[in-house]
């Protein structure tokens, strides 16, 4: 973590034309959303014949589903091992992500439950074997991108292959270290993917609203209200409380701490180009450099709580939408493999899409059709996740710092009063002396 916190000042204009792109791709699918829906209203026809465009990016995205799993659920049961041989600050920060990744799964649940969000559509799913209803070059071009893997299996398969790799102990490095890479460039093949992220959902939202109409658009717009007003509710309330109790500090006190890196996660909708910057602030704060060297970036990969309640929320739309909601038994199920599956939701842009479409394959994959509407409105609620998952990473550095009594009370108060301002340099100056991090991290992409 060393080389982060000093070469974070370095690199800033090489990472700036990166951001640059991202929000190309940004600006992109929000022009194909409106596209999309004017040409389903306008043009309900023409709408429904797009309908293989979303139908092809679907798959594509299914494509990735086992390698992102696979690699990324070998990689996390590694980290985990690694992170808790620091000692009482890796088990506990474990202890407190898991908690916290699964209470917001279940709130998002629980939202999804009361406002039903997607009733009402009944969309169909794309059945492929309807050769009438599609031209053959249609069935030819879907026919080249190759099938899904079973998800289950595939989980249960890189489960073991983690827990074996831990009991290999340093002759298993090898072997890590080679996923590690293969994990670099499934995640590479997966941005390249993303960037057909913009006909996908011009495809999938012109054939949704053609079918169903305006009502197709209210339907969005409720989930991506409810889910940017259920991560408002979780940051005041829940790590706002938790906050006040354990620590004493004020929640909005610490996000206008962070009022910078908020902007800049804004604007890129990723919490990843703040992670340097929060490592310094949480040092400035009052909190050891043992405690922000663990903690942090073992967050950034296993305490996505944004993230989170969206895979939840998002997957009773997708089966609320396509007429098939799930029953209590199928949603604790779902539960249960999204408290495992979320954790290779950190990485990229589109890794929380490919583990929403895992969980919905693995439980009823008649319900992947519905992920193309999805597609459409996910970059709009990237920045309630990344906030969420930023916030939830700052908060549990003085909640861990605090339990293992590792934080400067008197230096919390006079930086958040305002009386020690944050130096920038801070960001370079301090850098020698820094834990080396037990965990790779993992950036925490929207």
């Amino acid at each position: 973590m060393a080389s982060q916190r000093g070469e974070s000042a370095a690199p800033a204009k090489a990472e700036r034309k990166g951001l640059d792109k991202s929000h190309y791709l940004y600006i992109a699918v929000i022009a194909a959303v409106i596209l999309g829906a004017l040409v389903g209203l306008l043009f309900p026809e023409v709408g429904k014949s797009l309908k293989p465009l979303g139908d092809g990016f679907i798959k594509l995205i299914k494509m990735m589903i086992a390698p992102v799993i696979f690699c990324t659920i070998v990689l996390g049961i590694g980290s985990i091992a690694k992170a808790a041989t620091v000692g009482k600050v890796g088990g506990l920060a474990l202890g407190y992500f898991v908690v916290m990744s699964t209470f917001a799964l279940a709130i998002g649940l629980v939202v999804g439950n009361i406002i039903h969000p997607g009733e009402g559509l009944k969309l169909t799913p794309y059945d492929p074997n309807k050769k009438a209803a599609t031209d053959s070059t249609v069935d030819f071009l879907l026919g080249i991108i190759p099938g899904d893997i079973p998800v289950l299996p595939t989980l249960l398969a890189a489960i073991l292959v983690g827990f074996a790799l831990q009991k290999m102990g340093p002759s298993g490095a090898p072997i890590l270290k080679a996923i590690g890479h293969g994990q670099a460039l499934v995640f590479r093949i997966l941005i390249m993917i993303m960037w057909l992220a913009p006909v996908g959902a011009f495809g999938a939202i012109a054939a949704v609203v053609g079918a169903t109409g305006f009502q197709a658009i209210v339907s969005m717009f409720t989930l991506m209200i409810a889910f940017y007003i259920t991560c408002a509710l979780f940051i005041v309330v829940i790590l706002g409380g938790l906050l006040q109790v354990v620590t004493g500090v004020n929640i909005f006190k610490l996000m206008k701490y962070l009022a910078r890196e908020y902007l800049l996660i804004f604007s890129t909708s990723s919490s990843e180009a703040a992670l340097p910057r929060l490592i310094a602030k949480m040092e400035h704060l009052g909190v050891s450099k043992p405690v922000v060297g663990v903690t942090v970036p073992t967050g950034y990969s296993f305490n996505l709580d944004g993230t989170a309640i969206y895979l939840t929320m998002a997957s009773l739309f997708v089966a609320n939408a396509m007429g098939t909601p799930l029953d209590l038994g199928a949603q604790i199920s779902l539960l249960v493999f999204m408290i495992i599956a979320s954790k290779g939701a950190a990485g990229v842009t589109g890794a929380g899409l490919a583990t929403l479409a895992a969980g919905l394959q693995a439980h009823k994959p008649e319900l992947l059709g519905g992920v193309g509407m999805i597609v459409g409105i996910d970059r709009f609620m990237s920045e309630a996740r990344a906030l969420t998952n930023f916030t939830g990473n700052a908060v549990a550095t003085l909640l861990i710092g605090t339990w293992v009594k590792e934080v400067d009370g008197e230096q919390v108060n006079r930086v958040l009063s305002g009386e020690e301002p944050f130096d920038e340099q801070t960001m370079v100056a301090h850098h020698h002396g820094v834990v080396e991090t037990p965990a790779p991290a993992m950036p925490a992409k929207a």
